[in-house]
């Protein structure tokens, strides 16, 4: 990929270096509820599991860590990370602005092993996501070293696919589908909900392609080879995938991603058109 010209985003938080804490909110608990678990300290019972048990759920806490601008020195995978975000941000800007709306820029938080979200702890293991309701996303960078050295999907291009298709999902959030989906994933079936699911996150992958197209058109950033790249990090983390490599077989009715070779499809539409009218994944 050709970023050399791009700009770093504004929208980053770095959480790296700092640990999660879990702790009990005492508000929800009561002064005797306390009286009782220093009680039980005094004999030797651990207080947090006294306190745990009188129904004071736990809340996680971040400690605080280095933003980019304190790091005296900065990685080339954030500065890569955070050149993409750039990127995305300027061309759905001009995509919304060519549809008579102002585009809302998501944050990027960067983190190590777990951090805490509005949509609940997020861990490594999950992979990237997304959080509609903070609006942020959020991406372990060890991440990619798993694409390249378990998912077989190397390549630059391959972590800016990543990176656009949770991107993707705030572009659903920004239009209202993914409240639409929410709403009726609440009124149906598991299996359905699973299938209305898969809609979504290949509509993603879409609109990762529509991204893609309009970055390379205005911006020429593609270089020969990215576009294998993406497709190769697309399949790979499709469910079949996963699943076949995770467990030795499949369960299509457990779906909530789609198959590799749905996900590399609808990646490769949104590539080769770059127009949202083009993504809609949920006809038929």
């Amino acid at each position: 990929m050709r970023l050399e010209d791009e700009r770093e985003s504004d929208n980053i938080e770095d959480r790296r270096g700092a640990s999660p804490r879990v702790g009990f909110s005492l508000g929800r608990l009561g002064i005797w509820a306390v009286v009782i678990a220093l009680v039980a300290a005094f004999f030797g019972i651990d207080p947090r599991l006294v306190l745990g048990l009188l129904g004071g759920g736990p809340v996680v806490e971040q400690t605080r860590g280095p933003t980019l601008e304190q790091a005296a020195e900065r990685d080339a995978a954030s500065i890569f990370i955070s050149k993409v975000l750039g990127n995305t941000e300027d061309i759905w800007r001009q995509l919304f602005s060519g549809m008579g709306a102002r585009y809302q820029e998501p944050k990027l938080v960067l983190f190590s092993g777990a951090t805490p979200s509005a949509c609940g702890l997020g861990q490594g293991a999950m992979g990237p996501f997304y959080c509609p309701l903070d609006r942020k996303v959020y991406v372990d960078l060890r991440f990619f070293e798993e694409l390249h050295r378990r998912y077989a999907a190397p390549g630059d291009f391959a972590r800016a696919y990543v990176l656009a298709h949770e991107v993707g999902h705030h572009v659903q959030n920004l239009l209202g589908i993914a409240d639409q989906v929410r709403s009726l994933q609440e009124r149906t079936s598991e299996t359905q909900a699973n299938r209305l699911s898969v809609r979504l996150e290949l509509q993603a992958d879409c609109f990762a392609g529509v991204w893609a197209n309009r970055a390379n058109e205005w911006r020429s950033i593609l270089e020969p080879g990215d576009i294998d790249e993406g497709l190769r990090a697309a399949g790979a983390v499709g469910d079949d995938t996963v699943q076949r490599r995770s467990q030795g077989y499949i369960v299509p009715e457990t779906f909530t991603h789609g198959t590799a070779a749905e996900r590399a499809a609808w990646f490769r539409r949104g590539l080769q058109t770059g127009n949202l009218k083009d993504c809609d994944t949920f006809s038929g």
